[in-house]
């Protein structure tokens, strides 16, 4: 693995500089070597010890981070608190965002069609990445979105097919028109050129807060591909793209390789259920020797595993896919010989359209609690699990309209992205008891 290499050549500029005198580290960076989160087998290492966590997404860092209009530093400051005090160790946010067409797109974005970036949210990413450091938490950043939310890659492809685009969701359009005109992007090079341009500016930036690169930043864990990449939406597309989809994961990853040699990549996949329920597909994906570690992400909602407006019935049936989809990538991780992360999980709270944060969360800890617990038993049996990201961290935010829907504008950034209803999957401020299960895993894992 890349990440192998780099603490070999991190090696031998230790030994070098013992011989001279010169200080030890990173060459050109000033860091120690063991700063940086690397990939040993099965597992990650940091500071020479092994390096697990309880983590969550909170994809709106940038935005709060950003001294403007649409930021709120202090509101940052205090999440992040709220998150160290839980014992999350590690967050995924995002590093991009395009200006789009799309109904359901966050603005501002990081960048439009031209080669002019926003340096007002890039700076919002500086400042976060800042924080992060000043609390000892990683970050794991992805640099593009499959899906609409952020822009993402019908974006691009709108850039350069003269503005042709159909929205997500859209009943002209039923699923799995999206994910299979999406799948384009990956033998389209014009659209696949704009990204490469944007992911060298950020892997490349200098931190306006710290003077540091990102290159040279270990508070950054690893670099990601996109959010749930996948090669197509119906068999019928997505076969016949393969190919296109395991060259653009490999090229990516490399060129982000090239330009910073320090971090982690990934690819931000969900899995089984981004890789046309087959196996061949994900392990395919994940084979890369610049994939440092692979990802699963688990939504049995989404996947209809279970009925929210029927929990206390279907529950038990959903805990029991979701016991096999883990298993099943423990095995695929281990066959690969690679960590295995669980970046994104998520669940409703008890009822359907239950989305304000006095309505329990009985059955959503209980899912915690499943997450949690396998991860705790793959660690204590050596296996690739070394950490979860919880979806997601809402905090002091609150919904501004009464049918829990983003409107463009709106500042209360939640963990539940524009597209959905706010309050559907995030974990409030106010969230006691899933705040508990939260911190007993921290600890477990601390421990």
């Amino acid at each position: 693995m890349y990440s192998r290499r780099s603490i070999i050549v991190g090696g031998a500029t230790l030994v070098a500089g013992c011989a001279t005198g010169a200080p030890s580290g990173v060459a050109g960076t000033g860091v120690a070597p063991s700063r940086f989160v690397t990939v040993d087998g099965l597992h990650f290492r940091r500071d020479g010890k092994p390096y697990r966590y309880a983590g969550a997404n909170l994809w709106y860092g940038a935005w709060l981070g950003a001294d403007s209009a649409y930021g709120d530093r202090a509101r940052l400051a205090r999440e992040l608190d709220r998150l160290q005090a839980l014992g999350i160790r590690n967050l995924r946010i995002i590093g991009s965002a395009e200006e789009s067409p799309l109904r359901n797109s966050i603005t501002p974005g990081f960048r439009g069609s031209g080669s002019t970036y926003n340096e007002d949210l890039l700076k919002g990413l500086d400042w976060t990445l800042a924080e992060l450091a000043k609390r000892d938490m990683t970050a794991v950043v992805y640099l593009a979105n499959f899906w609409e939310w952020s822009g993402g890659m019908m974006t691009y492809l709108s850039w350069v097919n003269d503005g042709k685009y159909i929205n997500m969701n859209d009943p002209a359009h039923p699923w799995p028109e999206f994910p299979d005109w999406n799948a384009a992007f990956y033998s389209n090079p014009r659209a696949q050129a704009l990204l490469r341009d944007y992911i060298k500016a950020v892997v490349t930036r200098t931190n306006s807060v710290t003077g540091r690169r990102y290159a040279d930043d270990p508070t950054i864990m690893a670099w990601q591909l996109a959010n749930e990449p996948r090669p197509g939406g119906s068999d019928a597309v997505a076969v016949p793209n393969l190919p296109h989809f395991y060259r653009w994961i490999d090229t990516t990853a490399r060129y982000i390789k090239a330009l910073d040699p320090h971090h982690l990549v990934t690819t931000g996949s969900e899995g089984l259920k981004g890789s046309i329920e087959r196996e061949d597909v994900v392990l395919a994906a994940h084979r890369s020797p610049a994939i440092d570690y692979m990802t699963t992400h688990i939504w049995p909602n989404n996947w209809s595993w279970m009925d929210a407006g029927n929990l206390a019935a279907t529950y038990d049936a959903g805990a029991a896919k979701v016991a096999d989809y883990i298993a099943t990538h423990v095995r695929l991780a281990r066959q690969l010989g690679k960590p295995l992360v669980i970046e994104e999980f998520g669940y409703p709270r008890d009822g359907a359209a239950a989305y304000d944060p006095g309505i329990p969360t009985t059955f959503k800890d209980r899912f915690y609690r499943q997450i949690y617990a396998a991860v705790e038993a793959d660690v204590a049996a050596g296996g690739p699990l070394a950490g979860s990201n919880f979806w997601a961290w809402n905090g002091e935010a609150r919904s501004r309209h009464a049918d829990h829907r983003f409107v463009r504008g709106d500042l209360a950034y939640m963990g539940d992205p524009p597209h959905e209803p706010q309050g559907w999957y995030g974990v409030f401020d106010s969230d006691a008891s899933t705040q508990a299960v939260i911190r007993a895993h921290a600890k477990a894992l601390a421990g």
